[in-house]
């Protein structure tokens, strides 16, 4: 009996070794297929459909031309980019409010333009947009002007400063949103030339360019009204710009009637902070390949758009920069909210 006792204990002595190898196999096998779902997942972005926050109300000129970019890019991610509008605080609540609540994960990014870097220096905000967004891609540039009434009583820029000059505070012009580049643009304007005007914001494009139309505005400094200006509604006073629109070369830029005066806004693509790398170029390469769908880019002649690319390297450093940009000019106009 002992003799049999020894035999047994020998015999399992010897398959120990072969036992941890195998208990050893079987827990790398299990944690392999724990982590599968995770990188299966992550190779296969998108999982679902995309949301795309807009900072402009549903029907102006950004919205329209975003949204055939936005069909253009869900049929190169296989899953749909939807569109949801979230506008107020200056352009500003959709981002701001994705970098509080969207997990990053890729499935809710929002479009930026320059107001993003410019509001933490005009109040307190619960972004910061050096550290809480991830910059995926830079897509166009604002082309800004100062229009009118075709029908209003100036006929040149000279006019219409001289009567706000002689008239204080009783032009009323319109922007998009409080501090934003039209208004600044503005603003400038106003004191270069010794015209007071009064401000009156609107949350996007549509509602100011219809009030201009409809009589409750004088004029409007912002982009996205030249479809009106060939449709014989609209009359452009002066480019806010570098540069003449290509569509409308004989307009002059402020510049050339002796106000050094620009405006500029780059729009582009963001998503919370901390995505990861390989979800960022996924979302990249297909809004790029999206940009040279014809019918985007000829959206982007009708609101006069410029199409500035920038890799999302570029446009990290590009906020970075901005952001510097925007605090300078704030401290120079002593620009303050109400």
């Amino acid at each position: 009996m002992m003799q049999r006792f020894r035999t047994c204990l020998q015999r399992l002595q010897s398959l120990k070794p072969r036992l941890l190898r195998g208990i050893a196999a079987a827990a790398a096998t299990t944690a392999a297929l724990m982590l599968a779902p995770t990188a299966f997942a992550a190779g296969q972005f998108p999982t679902r459909p995309i949301e795309f926050w807009i900072p402009f109300p549903p029907g102006g000129p950004t919205d329209a031309s975003l949204r055939i970019l936005l069909a253009a890019a869900s049929k190169e991610l296989g899953q749909q980019v939807i569109p949801v509008n979230k506008p107020g605080a200056g352009a500003t609540l959709a981002a701001s409010v994705m970098a509080q609540s969207a997990a990053p994960d890729g499935h809710v990014i929002a479009m930026v333009a320059a107001n993003i870097f410019r509001m933490p220096h005009l109040q307190k905000t619960p972004y910061d947009p050096v550290k809480d967004f991830t910059y995926i891609m830079g897509l166009t540039n604002y082309r800004y002007g100062i229009v009118v009434r075709a029908d209003a009583k100036w006929k040149t820029l000279e006019e219409f400063l001289a009567y706000a000059k002689a008239n204080p505070r009783k032009v009323n012009y319109g922007a998009v949103g409080i501090a934003s580049s039209g208004h600044i643009a503005m603003e400038k304007l106003g004191k270069a030339a010794g015209a007071e005007m009064t401000f009156v914001p609107y949350k996007g494009g549509a509602e100011e360019l219809t009030a201009l139309m409809g009589g409750e505005l004088d004029a409007v400094l912002d982009p996205g009204w030249g479809q009106y200006v060939t449709t014989g509604k609209l009359r452009p006073l002066a480019i806010v710009g570098e540069s003449r629109f290509p569509r409308f070369k004989d307009v002059p830029t402020l510049k050339e009637l002796g106000y050094d005066v620009t405006a500029s806004s780059q729009v582009g693509i963001v998503g919370p902070k901390g995505m990861d790398p390989k979800v960022v170029k996924v979302l990249h390469d297909a809004f790029k390949k999206a940009t040279q769908e014809p019918a985007y880019q000829k959206s982007l002649e009708v609101i006069d758009l410029e199409q500035v690319y920038l890799s999302s390297e570029e446009y990290t450093k590009f906020a970075a920069e901005q952001y510097e940009r925007e605090r300078r000019t704030v401290q120079q106009l002593n620009i303050k909210l109400n």
